[in-house]
């Protein structure tokens, strides 16, 4: 009986399981974690140090409020943003932001007083992109005189507190802005170093610096090689690969890339970047300063990936600014001619250009649109497209969306337009010499317009200057020169190849240089050539860039309606309403609404 009862009260009286005691432990550990998270958002506890982060990665501008902590808890997490560098340019001030961000995200730039930064101001941003699949660039407005250029980011609804390292601002005058991989070889494109335009210049002068460091930062002694230039022309700049990356291209992600100018000697130089050379490097990188850098190269299959179906034939590349308008007609009558891929490069639009784009690619123009942020460069960034395009397509054109091929000879003998100038490109895909085909342009003025044409420019303009001016070209961009030097027009060829001029009675340009004031002002304010002078700057009065009579000031002329027009030449038009107008309503494919 006795020992019954000492069984009962062993039963009764036992100590917790091992499984109740761990589920104490952690009530407790999640408890605290709650007071610990209520304590951070207590508006009595303000903190304002910068030995505290919390991210692993130090954020240029951390965040975290009560209304972060509040989204975390319902299940939508906002995470502090990352502003990993600035650039200044004399419109806006960019960020770029080593985070996803959705367009629809509400977000304020944050600025702090220069002499003092507990005041702060903030101002919604301009804009947001996707950047090179990685990145995102945030535009930001030029803050007022007497507050820091060294901006931050806050979701629009948070009021907290904020933390702030590495406020370094670049300057657009000087600097490394883009990168990429071409095989064996990175191409790397630098603003700034005042190399002679349309020429090569000596690459001996130079050399490219990749590291895994906070080059900003003189005490991070981070992993640093570098390689000897091969190629310098304009903004662009080749050099061999590291061993160490070449050997690792699937995981060269986020390699911070620079140019160094003047190198040393050439018995000290660093011809083999083995990772046992660190020291020499470091020696090397204390004396010969590297050019500020944004940078980074990412995903090198982007640039060797073939379609599976083969090349395609025929392709196109632009560079623009606020032509959303102008797009649908543009690609809709080049993909009849027979383009089939779109590279769009936008020189920072904001007329809604990306929901042109993925209507348009919605109906099946195979178009994409990259971002491309760096203000006068359209040379460079003909030259970055040459390389994305070269393992998509045999023959890329390099033309600007008030341009448009014109057929003279099809439309009088009443001719098929359609893929004509696929056709025409194909003829000399499979030749040993010819690896650009050029293609005089005329250039047409208002025509008479006071608003712009309702069926399109090619329908609307029909008056333009008697002799050509320029001319655009379609390349072969596996037959480039390795500098990918051009001159927007045209490109330099490898050794042994050349170009082939179609007459004017075949093929011509429309080019819709001068339209009706209210489209030609717009453009006024803004050239994305690197070496065409803006209108508004009071130089190279006789160049054909510039437009006759104008002046420095946006300005409307008088009469401009009238001006530029030597010859009525309605071909294009006529060809246009001939071959793409619809018979029962007489409308244009650009003409019908969008689905």
């Amino acid at each position: 009986m006795e020992s019954e009862q000492r069984l009962k009260r062993k039963r009764t009286y036992r100590p917790y399981s091992r499984a109740q005691f761990l589920s104490l432990r952690s009530f407790i550990v999640c408890l605290s974690f709650f007071v610990f998270l209520m304590f951070l958002s207590s508006e009595r506890f303000p903190i304002r140090t910068v030995s505290f982060h919390p991210v692993l990665t130090v954020p240029s501008l951390s965040i975290l409020s009560k209304n972060s902590l509040k989204d975390s808890f319902h299940g939508k997490l906002r995470l502090p943003l990352r502003v990993e560098d600035r650039v200044l340019f004399p419109d806006h001030l960019l960020l770029l932001v080593s985070d996803k961000i959705h367009e629809d995200d509400k977000l304020d730039c944050v600025y702090h007083k220069v002499l003092n930064d507990e005041d702060i101001v903030r101002r919604r941003v301009l804009s947001v992109d996707d950047f090179d699949g990685f990145r995102s660039v945030v535009r930001c407005p030029v803050p007022s005189w007497n507050y820091s250029t060294a901006a931050g980011l806050m979701w629009a609804d948070d009021y907290g507190w904020s933390v702030r390292s590495n406020q370094t601002v670049h300057s657009w005058d000087r600097l490394v802005y883009e990168a990429a991989f071409d095989g064996k070889t990175a191409v790397v494109f630098a603003k700034g170093l005042n190399l002679r335009p349309h020429k090569e210049s000596d690459p001996t002068k130079f050399m490219c610096q990749f590291g895994l460091k906070n080059w900003d930062d003189e005490k991070d002694e981070g992993f640093v090689v570098t390689t000897e230039a091969t190629v310098a022309a304009q903004e662009v700049f080749r050099c061999p690969l590291p061993m160490i990356i070449r050997n690792n291209l699937d995981s060269a992600q986020g390699i911070r890339v620079s140019v160094v100018h003047e190198p040393m000697p050439s018995a000290v130089r660093i011809r083999n970047s083995r990772s046992y050379e660190h020291g020499r490097n470091q020696r090397r990188h204390k004396e010969n300063v590297a050019m500020p850098s944004v940078a980074k190269l990412y995903n090198p299959m982007s640039y060797q990936t073939k379609r599976e179906q083969g090349k395609y034939e025929l392709c196109a590349c632009t560079m623009l600014w606020n032509q959303a308008p102008a797009l649908r007609e543009w690609i809709m009558y080049h993909a009849w001619l027979g383009v089939e891929r779109w590279f769009i490069y936008d020189n920072n639009s904001d007329d809604g250009i990306q929901d042109v784009v993925e209507e348009l690619d919605f109906q099946d123009y195979n178009v994409s649109r990259h971002t491309w942020p760096w203000i006068k460069t359209q040379e460079a960034g003909f030259s970055h497209c040459a390389l994305r395009a070269r393992n998509e397509c045999k023959w890329v054109g390099f033309f600007d969306v008030d341009e448009f091929y014109y057929f003279p000879y099809h439309h009088r003998r009443g001719l098929q337009g359609q893929n004509v100038l696929r056709s025409l490109v194909a003829n000399y895909s499979s030749s040993r010499t010819v690896a650009e085909i050029r293609t005089a342009c005329h250039s047409f003025g208002p025509s008479g317009l006071s608003s712009t044409p309702s069926q399109g420019v090619t329908v609307g303009y029909t008056c333009r200057l008697q002799s050509p001016e320029r001319h655009k070209s379609i390349v072969r961009p596996d037959l480039l020169n390795e500098t990918l030097l051009n001159v927007v027009h045209h490109f330099v060829l490898k050794k042994g190849f050349r170009y082939l001029n179609v007459p004017e009675s075949s093929i011509i340009i429309n080019h819709y240089k001068y339209q009706v004031w209210e489209t030609f002002r717009a453009k006024f304010f803004r050239r994305v050539a690197t070496y065409v002078v803006d209108w508004q700057e009071n130089q190279n009065q006789g160049s054909k860039d510039r437009a006759p009579g104008l002046g420095t000031e946006a300005v409307e002329p008088p009469n401009w309606r009238k001006q530029f027009c030597e010859v009525w030449d309605t071909g294009l038009r006529d060809f246009v309403l001939a071959n793409l107008a619809d018979p029962a309503t007489g409308s244009l494919p650009w003409e019908k609404p969008l689905l």
